[in-house]
Order: C-alpha cells, then sequence, then structure tokens
C-alpha cells in the first residue's frame, strides 16, 4: 500500500492494534475460518495482479463445530466408570495457496503472481532451504519465501532471513533484516515480476 498498490486483507484473528496500525487505503475483509479464507482469496483474485499468501492456515479442522462449549462436568463419570474425554475427528483444510495455482480463479484477461511463504524447520529429513525447495514444487507458487523457524528465530519482532524460490525451486533472491526489510525486498521482487510479465 505504502508503493501505491491496491492492497486488500483478508484477515483472520489479527489483532486490533495491528489492524489500527494499516494505512487508511488498505481493504480488510475479516473471515474466521479457513474455509472462508479459502473463498474471500479465490473471489479476490478474479481481480488481483498479486497475492501473497503471508500466513500459514492450518492443515486440519473438527469435523463438526459445537455450537456450544463441550463440558468436561457430567463426562468424567457413569454408573460403570470413568467416561473417556470426546473424539475430535478432522478433516483436511483446502490447500490455499496450491489451490490458486492448480486452478487459478483470474479469467482470461491475465494470470495472478502467486507468493507463498514456508516457515521451515530442519530435521533428520534435511535442512531448511531442501524442505523450502520441495515444498516450492508441490506448491507451484511463481515465487515461495523460506525461512527458518524456532526459539527466537522467523516469528516474532525478531530480525528474519528469506530465500526466494521460483516453482521449479531455484533461488532467484535474499533478503534478510527487519520484518519491514524483508517485505520491502520482497515487494520489490513482486513489482520486478510484474513489470515484466
Amino acid at each position: 500500500a505504502v508503493r501505491g498498490a491496491r492492497v486488500t486483507l483478508a484477515a483472520a484473528h489479527v489483532d486490533a492494534g495491528v489492524l489500527a496500525r494499516l494505512p487508511a487505503s488498505v481493504e480488510v475483509i475479516p473471515v474466521n475460518t479457513a474455509l472462508e479464507l479459502n473463498d474471500v482469496v479465490r473471489h479476490l483474485c478474479t481481480d488481483a495482479d498479486a497475492v501473497v499468501m503471508a500466513a500459514a492456515v492450518a492443515d486440519y479442522r473438527p469435523a463438526t463445530v459445537s455450537a456450544a462449549k463441550i463440558k468436561k462436568h457430567g463426562l468424567d463419570d457413569d454408573e460403570t466408570g470413568p467416561v473417556p474425554p470426546p473424539v475430535i475427528t478432522l478433516v483436511e483444510n483446502p490447500d490455499i495457496l496450491a489451490g490458486l495455482v492448480s486452478d487459478p480463479p483470474r479469467g482470461e484477461d491475465g494470470r495472478t503472481l502467486v507468493v507463498g511463504f514456508a516457515a521451515e524447520t530442519g530435521d533428520e529429513d534435511g535442512d531448511v532451504l531442501s524442505h523450502g525447495v520441495a515444498k516450492a514444487w508441490r506448491k507451484g507458487a511463481d515465487l515461495l519465501a523460506v525461512n527458518a523457524v524456532g526459539p527466537a528465530l522467523g516469528f516474532g519482532d525478531v530480525p528474519n532471513a528469506v530465500v526466494v524460490l521460483d516453482a521449479q525451486g531455484r533461488e532467484v533472491a535474499r533478503a534478510s533484516g527487519s520484518k519491514d526489510d524483508v517485505a520491502r525486498a520482497l515487494v520489490d521482487l513482486i513489482a520486478e515480476r510484474l513489470e515484466n510479465n
């Protein structure tokens, strides 16, 4: 928005103080669930030059939603003994990022540049970047910003560093510094890609 783009933010569970600091030109559409977010993002992308999927959506959601609190009272015991806690069955949420790539909502009049993020940790199967490369191949986003996360790393008010990959997992840029520094570098890269398309 600061660079002059028309920005719409689909926001779920974002602190009101954060929203209050946004430029006045940013339109905010509140959503509550992953399914709502999927619908809103797909609708917005019918007319968007770029979409930046900056936050992760839970992979699963409860299959059924209770209209009231599930209370422990009355579940603890019955005449035969202790009653086990209820089982919560999970179903998979849509992969919004991958869906924008595999089934683009924008019509014949253009293409939306799709930018995703991959917050990764290393493990026995690979390091942060190898996991990011694998995700780039799976998701197919035009750009995927990969960053390491962990204690005091990646989340919150701490310095950040990203490696930006293309859909084939090739490195196209690196950025580091404050969250604002990284955001500026990503916006520069997005603007460059849009100008060249």
